[in-house]
């Protein structure tokens, strides 16, 4: 087994597989340097949040954080709160609080098993992989690890093209929306909000925005003018496995094929909902199918569609979202941003509309990007991921989607593996696709601790 791991990261891809390598049985104490980014809290971005309004997109009953133990979310929530049912879609904050909790015991277990330990709450400023190990440079301090694994999750939001150097100084244009949410305060003010984007992130920032200041307006643009779709009242299971449906798109890895057979499988079931949840475990491998020039044809055409189906909202905030609507706060609107520049003490926007009808403009007190997340290596300002690849350590996804990498989570440097240097989560989205929510997270944690823990080759 590896004696000496570092794991790069402080959200729950990185707290996960801290806790299934630490409540192992294993058969000597192990060094594990975990650094977190910034304080001690497994949270991050994701579950960060103290808003009892951003509500999970998954039931409790499926976000435990360990595979083996597949109701310990819900048996946490419980233990606070007797009549939560395993159907309910909870608070992200309580999620928080249990991976803070089960951080909390991993490590209580790691010191009397004798492990080595060390939570450093630093930025990794360097790292470089060799044949035999990893070296990770904080500062003045290098340290050489058996393995390490980066586990930084989504990177930081890049401003759209066309959004104006000024717009940004002015502090009306937002980048990075939860920070934003962070520190937001009331405001009676008949403000208008744009958002850009109408995804998960614009749902949460509405949620939030729309109680605080009760006079705002809100304008979302996107491509198609489209909110997620919501989860039924009562959970379903999907009416079977989806062999079926999947043998016959491993047959023909084609999207518009793909999009065929997906139209008729829909057409033959009560509810479309049981056949995108049973297609979740072959996602991966149906993935890994298809050749760049079909993963970009899926990213050009399909990918909105699937992301709003994919990952669906509880009906109770599909609900706030139509009573905005119907109270005249909430407008969608279908179009791309053009251009983003300061007009007086606003914001003046240029939005492309579609099928040619020409460009409207439009004047906002503030512009909000809620494009989602982040996964593009080759334009972002990560300190340390802008090191690994103007040094050659890592190949970036040609698609924009994280690294290149094996199945297993082997970070690739052209077209090689490095032996002890691993990803896990969002950035994994490239080879895996759906990387990115708890149920599949914790599948990697667990896989990858195994590699960890074995015999080393």
């Amino acid at each position: 087994m590896y004696r000496r791991v570092a794991i790069i990261g402080g959200g729950a891809a990185a707290a996960a597989l801290l806790s299934e390598l630490l409540e192992r049985q294993l058969p000597q104490p192990l060094h594990l340097d975990w650094y977190t980014g910034g304080g001690n809290s497994p949270r991050g971005v994701a579950y960060g949040t103290r808003s009892d309004k951003h509500l999970l997109n998954v039931r409790a009953a499926s976000m435990s954080m360990f595979a083996a133990r597949p109701h310990g979310f819900l048996d946490f929530a419980q233990r606070g709160d007797g009549t939560i049912a395993g159907t309910d879609f909870l608070p992200r904050r309580l999620y928080g609080d249990y991976l803070d909790t089960e951080v909390q015991r991993a490590l209580e277990h790691a010191q009397k098993a004798g492990h080595d330990v060390r939570v450093l709450p630093f930025a990794v400023d360097a790292v470089v992989p060799e044949g035999h190990g990893v070296t990770v440079i904080h500062g003045e301090d290098n340290s050489r690890v058996d393995a390490a694994v980066l586990a930084i999750g989504s990177l930081p939001p890049q401003p759209l093209s066309g959004v104006t150097d000024a717009a940004l100084d002015s502090g009306h244009y937002v980048t990075e929306p939860w920070n934003f949410l962070a520190h937001a305060k009331p405001d009676t003010r008949p403000l208008k909000v744009v958002l850009i984007g109408l995804g998960l992130t614009a749902v949460d920032v509405l949620l939030e925005l729309s109680a605080l200041w009760p006079n705002a307006t809100f304008e979302a643009i996107s491509r198609h003018g489209l909110m997620p779709e919501p989860h039924l009242h009562q959970a379903s299971a999907p009416t079977d496995d989806g062999s079926e449906l999947v043998e016959s798109m491993r047959e023909a890895p084609y999207i518009r094929q793909w999009i065929r057979l997906l139209r008729e499988a829909v057409a033959q079931t009560p509810d479309w909902r049981t056949v995108v949840d049973s297609m979740r475990p072959h996602t991966p491998s149906l993935w890994a199918l298809l050749p760049d020039t079909e993963r970009a044809r899926f990213l050009r055409h399909a990918r909105w569609a699937w992301e709003r189906v994919r990952h669906r909202m509880p009906p109770q905030v599909m609900a706030t979202m139509k009573a905005l609507e119907d109270a005249g706060r909430l407008h969608r609107r279908r179009g791309r941003l053009q251009a983003v520049d300061v007009a007086g003490d606003k914001l003046h926007l240029d939005i492309r509309l579609p099928h040619g009808k020409g460009v409207e403009t439009m004047d906002a007190d503030l512009v909000i990007q809620t494009v989602g997340l982040n996964t593009d290596v080759r334009r972002t300002l990560h300190p340390l991921i802008r090191q690994l690849s103007t040094n050659g350590h890592v190949t970036a996804d040609p698609l924009g989607l994280g690294v290149s990498a094996t199945t297993e989570g082997r970070v690739k440097h052209g077209n090689d593996a490095w032996p002890h240097f691993y990803a896990i989560g969002t950035l994994l989205r490239g080879v895996l696709w759906e990387s990115t929510a708890i149920p599949e997270i914790r599948q990697q944690a667990r896989n990858l601790a195994d590699r960890l823990v074995k015999s080393e080759k």
